[in-house]
């Protein structure tokens, strides 16, 4: 998983988007039909380098699996990287990295996508700003977990 992820986000490989997308669809539940696939935005400086958003391939690849809407309503305030960062500046960066740009329906099930998960501060402040925005229900799908160490 960790050489699928990694030649995915950083050699460009973007056809593994199918696969990853795959793993999730055959992991998660069933899910409610009023569920928004949220993936969380790519770095603009991530995208110019590898050519694609990963996490929006992701969620619209199981978006289509399910039947499920994707909407890319959370956006970057900022372009910092958490790769290589320390769990307290990783915590700093994420509470300033995201808000929502679109109108929140109190009563969809939000599904966040993302690829990893090292500290969770990426996802507690992307769901912070749904939550803060409305959102009633928001749920987390990861590929992989990834310590610090």
């Amino acid at each position: 998983m960790q050489r699928l992820i990694g030649l995915y986000k950083f050699e460009r490989t973007k056809t593994a988007y199918q696969d990853l997308a795959g793993l999730l669809d055959d992991t998660l539940p069933q899910l409610p039909d009023n569920t928004v696939l949220v993936p969380i935005p790519t770095t603009s400086a991530h995208i110019r380098e590898r050519g694609y958003a990963h996490t929006l391939l992701i969620a619209r690849r199981l978006g289509s699996r399910r039947n499920l809407p994707v909407k890319s309503i959370l956006v970057r305030n900022t372009n910092t990287m958490q790769r290589h960062a320390t769990a307290a500046a990783r915590g700093l960066q994420a509470k300033k990295a995201f808000r929502v740009v679109e109108k929140v329906d109190e009563n969809a099930n939000y599904l966040i996508i993302d690829d990893v998960v090292t500290t969770g501060a990426t996802i507690h402040y992307a769901a912070k700003a749904l939550r803060d925005e409305g959102a009633k229900q928001i749920w987390v799908a990861v590929l992989a977990r990834q310590t610090l160490d």
